[in-house]
């Protein structure tokens, strides 16, 4: 009698033959079409534009173009290292990123576990309506009516301030002011919106886990301890490490528009700074090798956070 155990066939993953492969994607060409949009769009703002990082070797000149500009080396990359003012620069985009990563990051994971817990579905998609809304505003009209509340003329808070007995306060000029006002708006717009993926992490896990939990004897809080957040752990490690891939890209319009002569030694980031020096003073070659330095140090975090990410038992990004 043959004992030999009959193992079942192991579907291949990949196809055999480059016509197995197409037929497979003319299988399923609609799928491939739902990709089509947001490839043209990598392709020409993301791929397209890095051939202009050649300008970051050159003195630039616009009448001569890209051909005709002289090749300098790395002299705007020296002028960079040894700037002094860039440095102060990149101290305040670190200092921004990490109040990004302290206190909006957070936000999402306890507003979306927040909002998995309440049992009235009509409720609960009127408190979702109500918080995704300020995503659709841009940062002008979310400054503007930041503004208006903090204005020293008429601003509601200091009209609050007031009532209480409490002095006036200058929010807009007074740059010790500049970093909570930036935090509190950035959460106020995106943190509804940055619920939905950790939602739908939510919604996937298995409901018997909840139940066998319960009959443990588990309550809520623990149930959300023990099964929620292990549950969404790969999720949180992913966004995370994309987040920190964009370390030194904020905001430009946000910052921008909240920048002013008193607030500016604290409040001038990579990407305004890169518009003052590149199409306000001209300097082409000098703005695109701080982009570049930019992608370059966001490259390395996300390599470096996704092998850390991988050594601790996480799946990372790729």
């Amino acid at each position: 009698m043959n004992n030999t155990i009959a193992r079942p066939k192991v579907m291949e993953a990949r196809p055999k033959s480059s016509s197995d492969l197409w037929k497979r994607m003319l299988r399923n060409r609609y799928m491939y079409m739902m990709i089509i949009p947001g490839l043209v769009y990598f392709i020409i703002f993301k791929y397209f534009p890095m051939y202009g990082l050649v300008i970051s070797f050159q003195d630039y000149m616009p009448y001569k173009g890209i051909m005709g500009s002289e090749w300098v080396g790395l002299k705007h990359f020296e002028k960079l290292f040894t700037d002094g003012e860039f440095w102060n620069i990149f101290k305040n985009t670190l200092i921004l990123f990490l109040y990004n990563i302290l206190f909006y990051f957070p936000v999402p994971i306890i507003l979306a576990i927040m909002l998995n817990e309440v049992a009235n579905a009509f409720f609960k998609r009127l408190v979702q309506t109500i918080v995704y809304i300020p995503h659709f505003l841009s940062w002008v009209i979310i400054v503007s009516i930041s503004y208006v509340m903090l204005t020293m003329d008429g601003g509601i808070i200091n009209e609050l301030l007031v009532y209480f007995g409490l002095p006036k306060v200058n929010f807009l000029l007074d740059p010790t002011w500049f970093h909570p006002m930036y935090i509190i708006q950035v959460i106020w717009r995106e943190a509804g919106w940055g619920t939905i993926v950790y939602l739908a992490a939510i919604a996937s896990i298995d409901p018997q886990l909840y139940e066998a939990a319960r009959m443990d004897g588990a309550g809520r809080f623990r149930q959300i301890w023990h099964i929620t957040l292990p549950s969404i752990r790969s999720v949180i490690i992913v966004l995370l490490i994309l987040r920190i891939g964009n370390v030194l890209d904020l905001s430009f319009e946000h910052v921008y528009l909240l920048l002013n002569s008193m607030n500016r030694p604290i409040a001038e980031i990579l990407d305004t700074y890169v518009y003052t020096v590149g199409l306000k003073q001209g300097q082409f070659s000098f703005s695109t090798a701080v982009g570049f330095f930019k992608s370059f140090v966001g490259l390395f975090l996300v390599v470096l956070s996704n092998k850390l990410a991988k050594k601790f038992g996480e799946e990372g990004i790729y």
